[in-house]
């Protein structure tokens, strides 16, 4: 008897802000960084700045594995899916982990900007990748079970920039 937590993009203190190698909050984080550092008047984006995507601070990750190995059996139970040989669906004992709540990449970068405290341009590249439209758990089974993520994303970017300055700058 398991459960299999599927968490959406994560970011939060200890992240990896390689400037190749990192998922789009540390790069974003990195990039604006250096922009304020160096007097850059621009920082550009790759992508139209228009897909959606869900973002998870690392504390509510934590708290949300926690929560799900404290629930009750009879709670645990109702998570574990179905037997198809059983009920005819397949119903996989996986439960997504997020906030519910996404936004543009352009809005993203527009809050990663004002965090660190760069006041110059945000341009797009639209002749890179913007992948795919929109990333978005449904986390309804987490909600249906009293569990919401705590922390929100201006406050956990304020968090994750604190992070690397201690770490890099």
């Amino acid at each position: 008897r398991y459960l299999a937590v599927m968490p959406t993009n994560l970011y939060g203190p200890g992240d990896n802000y390689h400037p190749q190698d990192s998922h789009v909050i540390p790069a974003l984080i990195r990039r604006f960084h250096e922009a304020k550092i160096t007097g850059s008047p621009v920082v550009t984006v790759w992508g139209s700045g228009t897909p959606r995507r869900e973002f998870l601070y690392s504390e509510d990750m934590a708290a949300a594995c926690v929560f799900l190995m404290s629930l009750s059996e009879e709670q645990f139970s109702l998570l574990l899916g179905s037997d198809e040989a059983a009920t005819g669906v397949f119903c996989p004992p996986l439960v997504n982990v997020g906030t519910g709540e996404d936004q543009t990449i352009r809005e993203l970068a527009r809050l990663v900007s004002e965090t660190v405290g760069f006041s110059g341009e945000i341009a797009f590249d639209a002749t890179k990748p913007d992948g795919t439209p929109r990333k978005l758990l449904d986390v309804s089974r987490m909600t249906r079970l009293g569990w919401n993520a705590k922390i929100p994303l201006d406050v956990g970017l304020a968090d994750a920039y604190a992070d690397f300055v201690e770490r890099f700058a």
